[in-house]
């Protein structure tokens, strides 16, 4: 079984009372000595231990009591377990008032001591964990509303900010629910595009609405069309147009969408000429569009004009160091 590496400090200054609790204590820890009070507290300054264990009174002005209080401001994440062999009602009750995590009468019980370190350093465990969250949601871990701390989310991040000043396409893959809207958010407010961020959902609009949608028409176009209607592309001019679900997207409308890409020129339904507009596309996807351009239901030519960039968001079965962070992330958005 492999010792946890936390570190234990020991302050005591009866030397042969010293080193019997840094034998008793050595397989919970790495122990740290000290037989005086100012000696301890150059060492928790240095070290920051886990746990403090230590002797109430102490020769010099650095006592238990003094221990306790300078550990509780310089480590407040660090218990304190304080000895005395004169112990009364007065000093217990002054020590646990101090913010001492408990107390031990001499001659000290040895299961009890152990059973008191181990209590002890779980709780250090869970408050540096605390801490180690709070810190994530105020840090660089929320980027752009998207919280992680894994390698996958950051890899994210890093490449979030590398495209977003660029006009380059970009293609987001990724599971439902993996925050691939969010990615694409993220990328056009830091972009440099001046126009706004337009969205549309390829397989939430049936294939005769979503040319319509896509690329607008003029009045008269059809039955129905009692006047001009600009496409996404057209309300995108000078920003960014978001396709959710681009694998969706029935073939004849992926020539369409081609040929804008190609242009920079898109065509409304019943139009006699084309207008030219200034759209960036960011393109997401749950499927394999690798597959399905294989399978012959996406056009390869169209996959390789939207790869240019691809940024791939892992679920959070594969990010599970994630877990706590987001859990708390939203804890503290519904209280606030």
């Amino acid at each position: 079984m492999q010792k946890p590496d936390e570190k234990i400090l020991i302050v005591e200054d009866d030397k042969a009372q010293l080193e019997t609790l840094a034998e008793i204590l050595s397989p919970l820890g790495s122990i740290l000595t000290a037989e005086s009070g100012s000696e301890a507290l150059d060492i928790i300054k240095q070290e920051q231990p886990a746990v403090v264990v230590a002797d109430l009174v102490l020769p010099g002005n650095v006592d238990g009591l003094k221990i306790l209080r300078f550990t509780g401001e310089a480590t407040p994440e660090t218990p304190v377990i304080l000895i005395t062999g004169h112990a009364t009602v007065e000093t217990a009750l002054e020590a646990m008032k101090s913010g001492a995590y408990d107390y031990l009468m001499k001659p000290i019980d040895i299961r009890r001591l152990r059973a008191l370190v181990q209590k002890a350093l779980e709780r250090y465990r869970l408050a540096t964990e605390k801490k180690r969250l709070l810190e994530a949601i105020e840090s660089d871990t929320v980027f752009m509303g998207m919280v992680g701390v894994s390698e996958g989310m950051r890899d994210v991040f890093r490449k979030i900010s590398a495209v977003a000043p660029t006009d380059t396409t970009v293609l987001i893959i990724g599971e439902s629910g993996t925050g691939k809207e969010l990615v694409a958010e993220a990328i056009h407010k830091l972009s440099n595009r001046p126009g706004k961020l337009v969205k549309i959902n390829c397989s939430a609009i049936p294939e005769h609405l979503l040319e319509s949608e896509l690329f607008g028409y003029e009045k008269g176009a059809f039955t129905g069309a009692l006047r001009r209607k600009p496409g996404k592309f057209e309300l995108a001019n000078g920003g960014t147009l978001f396709l959710d679900e681009i694998g969706d997207m029935p073939p004849a409308l992926q020539s369409k969408l081609l040929r804008v890409i190609e242009t920079g020129e898109v065509e409304p339904l019943g139009a006699t000429s084309a207008k030219k507009v200034d759209v960036r596309i960011i393109a997401a996807t749950n499927q394999d569009l690798e597959r399905l351009m294989k399978e012959g239901k996406f056009r390869q030519d169209l996959y390789f004009r939207l790869r240019v960039f691809v940024i791939e968001i892992p679920p959070l079965r594969k990010r599970r160091e994630d877990i706590p962070i987001l859990v708390s992330y939203f804890l503290r958005q519904i209280s606030a």
